[in-house]
């Protein structure tokens, strides 16, 4: 896979959820605690990383580990561990107040963490290619009503070990398809996954109270609220939308928001607004007067390259390619 952030062998890196309380020696004469970094291996190599690419409701790392002990951490997120390339001859062995756990890395399996929750990891042996996804807190409790739950929720999550769950792994499998390679709204469906795989956790895994969802009903947005998400995406195509800002002008949750926008136009609003941006990018390119750097930053990327790639993806040329033919 076409790793665009190759970063080659490193111990930490800092992005917006990866962060982990720390002890460390006492400042200013008193025991002190402070944000810190998560710790990995020094001969674990970092091969990608949402860290710059601007991803608000989640965070992922694809990681090469090596044989290692890492020190005592409490993650302030809930932390999904997917094994993409195993190693049946090792063990991940994990232990912390009132449990110990260790299980094989075989490729497709799941570790899961919760936040708030202190534990040492030990591996056996390395790991070729893992995948760590990173949930904030302030998501699970976005979730709170729609489960019925307590508060709390990102610290009720169990600490499962070499599970196998086909739904976090396709989850997972689509958010590391975008870590490799952009696409116009990206960031719309990251935050649809973010909330699929806290739900799920919250369905599946979860230790505090019911945690059975409410009633789902099978009718889509009425026309009115439907009118005025589709108004609010033409009127901001230029901007970053977010599944958040569609939900709140459609008047519904996070949980249900999506699932509705689907019934009511048939696709999702991630493939919605990659329509529409790139309907927009094939009428600036034949219109000639923006450069591509430009066309590449309305239709939301972050990069020209990553723009050219994700239009020969849909339409079989360059943009220069279809600037030229149409002129």
């Amino acid at each position: 896979m076409p790793w665009e952030k190759r970063v080659g062998t490193a111990t930490s890196i800092q992005h917006p959820f990866h962060k982990y309380t720390e002890d460390i020696p006492p400042v200013g004469g008193r025991s002190d605690l402070r944000q810190g970094v998560r710790k990995h291996p020094p001969d674990s190599v970092l091969l990608a990383s949402s860290a710059e690419l601007g991803w608000s409701a989640i965070s992922a790392e694809l990681w090469s580990h090596s044989v290692s002990g890492t020190q005592w951490v409490v993650p302030q997120c809930v932390e999904i561990f997917l094994v993409l390339a195993g190693n049946d001859d090792g063990l991940v062995r994990r232990s912390g107040v009132g449990f110990h756990q260790e299980a094989t890395p075989q490729t497709g399996t799941i570790w899961l963490s919760p936040a708030g929750i202190g534990k040492e990891i030990a591996l056996t042996a390395p790991i070729p290619q893992t995948m760590h996804m990173y949930l904030p807190a302030a998501l699970f409790d976005r979730l709170k009503d729609d489960f019925n739950l307590p508060t709390e929720t990102a610290h009720s999550i169990c600490h499962a070990a070499g599970i196998n769950d086909d739904v976090i792994h396709q989850i997972g499998r689509s958010i590391l398809s975008e870590l490799a390679v952009e696409t116009t709204a990206g960031r719309v469906y990251l935050e649809s996954a973010s909330v699929m795989l806290a739900a799920r956790l919250i369905h599946k895994y979860c230790d505090s109270g019911s945690s059975a969802p409410v009633t789902l009903d099978a009718h889509p947005l009425d026309s009115v609220r439907l009118n005025r998400v589709l108004d609010y995406i033409s009127a901001n195509i230029d901007h970053d939308i977010t599944l958040t800002d569609l939900a709140r002008v459609g008047g519904l949750s996070l949980f249900h928001f999506a699932r509705k926008f689907a019934l009511a136009m048939g696709v999702s609003p991630k493939r919605y607004i990659s329509r529409i941006r790139l309907d927009r990018a094939r009428a600036e390119l034949a219109a000639g007067k923006l450069p591509l750097a430009q066309i590449a930053l309305n239709a939301g990327f972050s990069s020209q390259a990553t723009f050219t790639r994700a239009f020969g993806r849909a339409t079989s040329m360059t943009p220069l390619e279809y600037r030229r033919r149409r002129r």
